[in-house]
């Protein structure tokens, strides 16, 4: 380590498997820009190897956490380090599984940053196992939030002056070529499938839109999981009379991915449990005008009639009124699109984002 810079333990999940959080971890740990002045060690603290294990039990997952803690401990106690970095759960089960780590840091007296990545804490803090625990956890942690906006979920345990903001930014591509306005407008859901992103409430509108002679298809695009697998979802589409209509892609990755989003007219993410969803944000790169809900930070990332349209959550009636404004006029979807693209540009590169990590990491 280069004694002049700022040296710090990273705690924080590494994918796979790949959720926003593992990502953004991911990016911190390639960025030149914070490598130049930081030097980082790192700990991964997921336990899990793929989506199918996330919230399951499971004997390797024991092991993991067990050779992650003993590594921590390891590091700390035969390493000088400035401060400890740490991307935990700060709710549930997660939570009790994340929080050893970041009390071993205290015990070792190292300043610690606490990047939140996820919301849900407002759900615990009357809990009599959680609240102490929470509350000796985030003492005196800078804690770093990815809109102001969540600051809500964790008012009771955290206050004001712990917290810096800093927004999720995602790599800018080369200038992506926009395919023509489809005949037949394609709507796209990129997510892993789950009832909290809205997916039977986006099938439910699909099904309005589709009785009131609405011509449009709609594709869903983002892995099973225990919750909607394949068949459950395509028993949905059955059964709104919608097979016609809706078709489910499955995981796309890469250039696949990027085809499907140049390809598309309208993004549509009606979620109502996130906090700063990536999806959207390449959406915005991808010109793409979104509809969405107001959760988590999301109205800090869209702007209702500038650069996309807010609905209701689990209001498919709205949902599908908000679509259907966008199919009626193919220069709205424009004109909300290309704002969206230069808002992208302005404020969520992976440039500004590491710009601010790296600020955030050495302050």
């Amino acid at each position: 380590m280069d004694s002049n810079r700022t040296r710090i333990l990273m705690i924080a999940p590494l994918p796979p498997p790949v959720h926003g959080s593992a990502m953004m971890t991911q990016y911190i740990k390639d960025s030149a820009i914070i490598n130049e002045n930081v030097d980082m060690d790192w700990i991964n603290l997921s336990t899990s190897r793929s989506m199918d294990e996330i919230g399951k039990q499971n004997p390797n997952k024991i092991v993991r956490f067990i050779l992650s803690y003993i590594k921590t401990l390891w590091k700390l106690s035969t390493h000088r380090y400035d401060k400890c970095y740490l991307a935990i759960t700060c709710h549930g089960k997660g939570f009790l599984k994340d929080a050893p780590f970041a009390l071993l840091c205290k015990l070792f007296r190292k300043p610690i940053i606490i990047h939140q990545h996820n919301k849900g804490m407002s759900r615990y803090t009357d809990k009599h196992l959680y609240r102490p625990l929470l509350k000796a956890v985030y003492k005196d942690a800078s804690v770093i939030l990815l809109s102001e906006k969540l600051y809500n979920d964790i008012s009771q345990i955290v206050i004001k002056k712990q917290i810096q903001i800093c927004p999720n930014g995602i790599p800018d591509t080369a200038p992506r070529g926009r395919t023509p306005l489809n005949s037949v407008p394609n709507i796209l859901f990129l997510s892993n499938l789950m009832e909290s992103k809205g997916v039977w409430d986006l099938l439910d509108a699909c099904k309005i839109l589709k009785e009131q002679g609405y011509n449009f298809r709609c594709k869903f695009v983002g892995g099973e999981t225990k919750e909607i697998d394949k068949e459950r979802f395509n028993q949905g589409i059955e059964v709104r009379s919608l097979t016609d209509t809706v078709v489910y892609l499955g995981r796309k990755y890469g250039t696949e991915k990027e085809h499907i989003l140049n390809s598309s007219d309208i993004f549509v993410f009606p979620t109502y449990e996130d906090c700063f969803p990536l999806v959207l944000l390449e959406a915005m790169q991808a010109h793409l005008p979104i509809i969405s809900t107001d959760e988590g930070g999301i109205t800090d990332i869209i702007t209702d009639k500038i650069t996309g349209l807010i609905t209701n959550k689990h209001d498919a009636h709205s949902l599908a009124n908000n679509i259907a404004t966008l199919l009626d006029s193919p220069e709205l979807r424009t004109k909300l699109g290309e704002a969206a693209y230069k808002d992208f540009l302005t404020r969520f590169t992976i440039r500004k984002f590491e710009e601010r990590i790296e600020e955030l990491l050495i302050m």
